[in-house]
């Protein structure tokens, strides 16, 4: 009795199918498939390269990816994704369809919306992924910075931004705009943040600006000359008055978040941004930033946004892509990300997909402020460097 148990089952989950019709496909088959071809493949992937967290984090992804699937990952490190994407843009017109050379981007926002635009992706691929069925879609997952991300991107983890803040130089952290320029004034050269149109650069102002909109719903439509002179007049009235006050009284911004995170750490900076809302544990721990220092954020919320993968049209290792991109949103590979002794970067599937240990993984640590429609952000860094560049 005990051994027709197995088959009874069998035949009782194929009841609908054979019920349904002509049996489909197996989607078990299909990945099969994917994961025979990817053997052997090398995987270039562009990626961000400021941070030795995220990039020791990928060399042990890496390593997974070769033991297990026999998959070779290879991060290409860039300043800006905007780079790849333009290097992309240049194959197409040059009609270099195959065998082009970045297999998978890691990319949201302004960059996703350039390159669906113009036609840079392959095809849809996320519903090829088995560990697509555990993400939590209640996060910002489906929309890319108000664009429909249509299976063109799957997600991979969680950025809120936030201020690095050393509680041993400040008593009261500043929590709004208002109270952030107060704190400035009153200490001259402790404060600075990266020169837009550097991401985390970019992403300051859009907080600000979120800060001072009453009535942010334009905000999330395509931006006009309208809306944008009347929104942004008080962000830039906030600027001038900031920058006098900054580290090089804002005559010389940092390159990036990397930098302004080193000077807090050399005792520059009293404050510094990061898009990443475990950044200040994870540094703490490692003793790359003083014990003292914290994670603030606005009253109002801190702006949030789901970070991508992206396969480009003419990836010549799709297949191995594809199993790079799975093998991310393992609940493996997302326990670690977010261990702030790894990475710090929260993820992004269902709490019941991972350890009880790690359920907080999950978890947005900051109350939530969406992303503004790219528009504003292409605008935004246009007219601040009109007004600011040197």
């Amino acid at each position: 009795m005990l051994k027709t148990l197995p088959l009874l089952k069998s035949l009782l989950c194929a009841l609908p199918l054979l019920a349904s019709g002509p049996l489909l496909a197996n989607p078990d088959d299909n990945w099969q498939r994917t994961l025979e071809e990817a053997k052997g493949q090398t995987v270039y992937f562009n990626a961000w390269g400021g941070s030795p967290e995220i990039n020791a984090y990928l060399v042990w992804a890496g390593q997974e990816l070769e033991r297990q699937y026999q998959v070779k990952l290879v991060q290409v490190k860039v300043d800006d994704i905007a780079q790849s994407v333009s290097q992309l843009l240049a194959n197409k017109q040059a009609g270099k369809h195959t065998g082009g050379p970045i297999d998978l981007l890691w990319v949201n926002g302004e960059n996703f919306k350039a390159l669906k635009e113009q036609g840079l992706l392959g095809a849809p691929f996320t519903q090829d992924l088995p560990n697509m069925a555990l993400v939590d879609t209640t996060l910002p997952v489906s929309e890319d910075f108000t664009v429909p991300v249509d299976g063109l991107e799957a997600p991979w983890g969680i950025g809120q931004l936030n201020l690095m803040v050393n509680r041993d130089e400040v008593a009261t952290p500043p929590t709004s705009a208002t109270a952030l320029l107060t704190w400035v004034k009153e200490h001259p050269g402790r404060f600075t943040y990266p020169k837009p149109p550097q991401f985390h650069g970019a992403s300051f102002l859009k907080q600000i600006l979120l800060e001072l909109t009453a009535d942010p719903a334009p905000l999330y439509r395509e931006a006009t000359d309208a809306d944008f002179d009347r929104l942004t007049a008080p962000l830039w009235a906030w600027l001038d008055a900031l920058h006098p006050a900054l580290w090089r009284k804002g005559k010389l911004f940092p390159a990036s978040a990397a930098e302004t995170r080193q000077l807090l750490d050399d005792g520059e900076l009293a404050m510094a941004i990061s898009f990443n809302p475990q950044e200040a544990q994870s540094a703490v721990q490692n003793g790359t930033l003083p014990p003292n220092v914290v994670a603030v954020t606005m009253e109002k919320g801190a702006l949030t946004n789901s970070h991508f993968l992206a396969i480009p049209f003419n990836a010549s290792a799709r297949a191995g892509a594809k199993v790079v991109a799975n093998f991310l949103l393992s609940p493996v590979a997302q326990v670690r990300k977010a261990e702030p002794a790894f990475w710090g970067d929260p993820s992004v599937l269902q709490a019941s997909a991972l350890p009880v240990s790690a359920k907080q993984a999950s978890a947005l640590r900051f109350k939530a402020v969406g992303e503004p429609h790219p528009s504003w952000q292409l605008r935004l860094e246009a007219a601040w460097a009109e007004r600011y560049a040197h």
